[in-house]
């Protein structure tokens, strides 16, 4: 009976019997085992009070090794070594197994929300990210739609292309016009603009019949295609060095001039 009884304490039958797993036979060979061998009802006892111990627990917050040394505990109920059995009372097996479940229901659920909560993060994380290359994209398409535009322009049958450079007052200054008169469209390039006094800056004019029309304020750090106003008989381009804040032209000086009419 000794080999029977060894064998019955290395089975999982009593883990079964306190969590109310076992089928009618087995309750009944457990059952003979506890009430016929002290080991036995020792051994269940402790199992009793292993799931006492995991029921207190789910009270307050579980640290990440409770359950690990609950497990070891149990590993161990075989080892139980035999001493006199001392009778108490019982708790009734499914109310401990009931806060068992409770407490490992309550640690995967926290598990589950914080895994959770990680993924949800990083799904924010994905969609910023997503959102930005978007604007960046309809950004960059955008420009290349007003390159594209200036381009055909540029390339225009009807555009015609002049070039101003610069006399000895400006040997450096180049620039580009570009004047569509079908479409009445004008542009400028500006390629090289010598550094001017703080006080001063460089204007392209219009000249017409009977006047002198200001076009605008050409800068060396305005280094693109820019549309200027487009004069339906202009006779020539010029530009010329202003003082900042004089709109008169009379004290100006000429630095760069073409004809529109030789063209």
């Amino acid at each position: 009976m000794e080999t029977e009884l060894h064998r019955f304490l290395k089975s999982d039958l009593l883990n079964k019997y306190l969590v109310g797993e076992t089928s009618l036979k087995e309750t009944q060979e457990v059952e003979y085992f506890i009430a016929k061998y002290p080991e036995a009802s020792l051994a269940y006892d402790k199992l009793q009070k292993n799931l006492e111990i995991i029921a207190k627990a789910g009270a307050v917050d579980v640290p990440k090794h409770v359950l690990k040394d609950i497990l070891k505990t149990l590993d161990e109920e075989n080892q139980t070594k035999v001493i006199q059995l001392v009778q108490h009372e019982k708790t009734p097996w499914y109310s401990i197994a009931a806060s068992a479940a409770a407490v490992l229901f309550a640690v995967t659920s926290f598990f589950l929300y914080q895994k959770n909560q990680n993924l949800l993060d990083e799904n924010n994380v994905v969609i910023d990210e997503i959102f930005d290359l978007r604007s960046d994209i309809e950004n960059n398409n955008n420009k290349l739609g007003e390159l594209s535009d200036l381009l055909m322009k540029l390339n225009n049958p009807d555009a015609k292309k002049y070039v101003l450079t610069g006399n000895e007052r400006a040997k450096n200054l180049k620039t580009v016009a570009y004047i569509n008169p079908v479409d009445k469209t004008s542009m400028i390039d500006v390629i090289t603009l010598p550094q001017l006094p703080e006080e001063q800056h460089y204007q392209i004019w219009a000249e017409l019949q009977d006047r002198m029309v200001n076009l605008g304020i050409l800068d060396e750090s305005d280094r693109k295609l820019k549309p200027i106003p487009y004069m339906e008989d202009a006779l020539a381009l010029s530009i010329k060095i202003g003082i900042k804040g004089e709109e008169t032209n009379e004290n100006n000086t000429e630095v760069a001039e073409i004809s529109l009419k030789d063209n």
